[in-house]
């Protein structure tokens, strides 16, 4: 059972997703703007925080942001839950930190299978990390425990979701993985053409590690092929 804050200003939407999540034996306690959000969201230290967009007193870009900012709720997996389908939204919700998006209105089903892969990693370490030890190739050092990355003897802290991504990478080094694997190997899940998921975390990551690289890049674009890690890195184009 997991602790699931729900922050919506409609009732009707609230009701449905507390007693569904309740059905599937899960803690569900509800929010109707961003400001009482948040501060549920400080007082409690949930699993899973379920976060509208559109909200009077702050929006779920502004209380996402301060999720990730405060140390005690940035480890707390996002699922963005609002009406706002165009793809810049949906982008501008990965860049606040968000780890999933689903889009108003949605089936049931879907919603607790985007909520099953995200309690993956709720609250505890990713499926990864619970199953390997540190693991050195190349420039490259995962630290499972801590959800790091050394590079060069520099440490990156990583989101849980970047964590898994890096882990595949990782595990299929200097072999093109493709989008669907990725999304299916991180979100447990393969949408038909919401491919823009996996390349808003990817480009975070890729900026992480570029910023301690020491003149390197070790995520490869593989057109129309997804992406490939090189553990010993590539030298920068200019």
């Amino acid at each position: 059972m997991a602790k699931i804050i729900v922050v919506d200003d409609d009732p009707a939407i609230q009701a449905l997703i507390k007693i569904n999540l309740e059905l599937q034996r899960h803690q569900v306690l509800t929010a109707s703007d961003g400001v009482e959000g948040y501060a549920l969201i400080q007082q409690e230290i949930p699993d899973l925080v379920i976060l509208d967009v559109m909200m009077p007193n702050a929006d779920g870009y502004t209380v996402c942001q301060r999720i990730r900012k405060n140390p005690a709720t940035e480890h707390i997996p996002v699922l963005m839950l609002t009406a706002l389908g165009v793809m810049e939204d949906k982008v501008k919700g990965f860049d606040v930190g968000a780890d999933d998006y689903l889009v108003k209105p949605f089936e049931l089903p879907e919603l607790q299978v985007r909520v099953r892969a995200l309690l993956r990693r709720s609250g505890q370490l990713p499926k990864s990390a619970a199953t390997q030890d540190i693991l050195s190739i190349g420039d490259i050092t995962l630290i499972p425990e801590n959800l790091e990355v050394k590079v060069h003897n520099r440490i990156v802290k990583l989101t849980p979701t970047e964590f898994e991504i890096m882990n595949c990478l990782v595990q299929n080094h200097h072999q093109a993985i493709s989008l669907g694997k990725l999304l299916q190997d991180v979100w447990g899940y393969s949408p038909n053409d919401d491919v823009e998921t996996i390349r808003v975390h990817v480009r975070h990551l890729r900026s992480k590690l570029e910023k301690v690289s020491e003149g390197k890049s070790y995520i490869e674009t593989i057109y129309g092929g997804g992406y490939r890690l090189i553990p010993e890195g590539l030298a920068k184009k200019a």
